[in-house]
C-alpha cells in the first residue's frame, strides 16, 4: 500500500464521486469531514487513513439486496439467514472487500476494518473503528432525530475541553447511546439485531461499570 497523502485523497474523492449518487456523495464528504474532526480530538496521526476510510465506507451502499448478496457470493462472503433479513448491514462487508480488489492502494488493515465495522460495530472495536462508526452516525448531513440527539450529546459535552480520559469516557457513553437507539429502531421494525451490535453494547456497558467502580 502506498502512503496516503492529501493528493491521493483528492484522487480517491474523484473516483468515489463516480461510484455513487450525488446525495450519497454529499453524505460521504460529510463523514470525511466529521472523522477528520474526531481524529483531531483522539488520534491526529490517523487522520489521513480515516479520511480514506470515510470516502470508501459507502462504496456499495446503493446496491439493492440482490446486488449485495450477489457481490457477497462473488467476494466469498458467507451469509446467514439473519444477515439476509438485515440487508442494510451488508454494504459494510462488500465495501471492505472491494477496497482490497479495486482500491488496493488504500488496502490498509486500519482502513478496511473501519469500513467493515462502521454499521454494526463489534466487541473489541479499535479507536479508529469507533471514530468512523460515530462519524457515519453524526455527520452534519444527517438530520433525523437520533442523529441530532447523538451529535448534541457528544459535542454538547465540549470534548475539546476534556482531558484524554474524560474524552474517551464520553466516546464510550456516546457509543452506548447510539447502540441503544439502533436496537430500539430495529426492534420497532421487526428486524434482527446483529449479534455484533449486542456484543459491542454489552462490552461498553461492562467497561462503564468497571470504570465507575460498581464491582468494587
Amino acid at each position: 500500500m502506498k502512503e496516503i497523502t492529501e493528493q491521493s485523497l483528492d484522487g480517491l474523492r474523484e473516483r468515489v464521486m463516480h461510484e455513487m449518487s450525488p446525495k450519497r456523495f454529499r453524505h460521504t464528504l460529510a463523514v470525511e469531514q466529521m472523522v477528520e474532526r474526531l481524529c483531531a480530538l483522539f488520534c491526529p496521526e490517523e487522520s489521513l487513513r480515516m479520511r480514506a476510510a470515510a470516502l470508501l465506507h459507502d462504496l456499495t451502499k446503493e446496491l439493492d439486496t440482490a446486488g449485495q448478496t450477489a457481490l457477497c457470493h462473488q467476494m466469498g462472503i458467507s451469509l446467514t439467514p439473519a444477515d439476509l433479513l438485515a440487508p442494510k448491514t451488508l454494504h459494510a462487508r462488500t465495501a471492505a472487500a472491494r477496497i482490497e480488489v479495486d482500491f488496493s492502494e488504500f488496502s490498509d488493515p486500519v482502513v478496511i476494518d473501519a469500513v467493515r465495522w462502521h454499521t454494526t460495530g463489534r466487541a473489541g472495536m479499535t479507536l479508529t473503528e469507533k471514530l468512523l462508526y460515530l462519524s457515519d452516525y453524526i455527520d452534519l448531513s444527517r438530520t433525523f432525530s437520533n442523529c441530532v440527539i447523538l451529535r448534541h450529546y457528544f459535542f454538547g459535552a465540549a470534548p475539546e475541553s476534556m482531558n484524554g480520559e474524560e474524552r474517551l469516557a464520553l466516546l464510550r457513553d456516546t457509543l452506548i447511546l447510539s447502540y441503544d437507539m439502533t436496537i430500539r429502531d430495529l426492534l420497532d421494525e421487526g428486524i434482527p439485531v446483529a449479534e455484533d451490535t449486542v456484543m459491542a453494547r454489552n462490552e461498553l456497558l461492562l467497561e462503564k461499570a468497571v470504570a465507575e467502580g460498581r464491582f468494587a
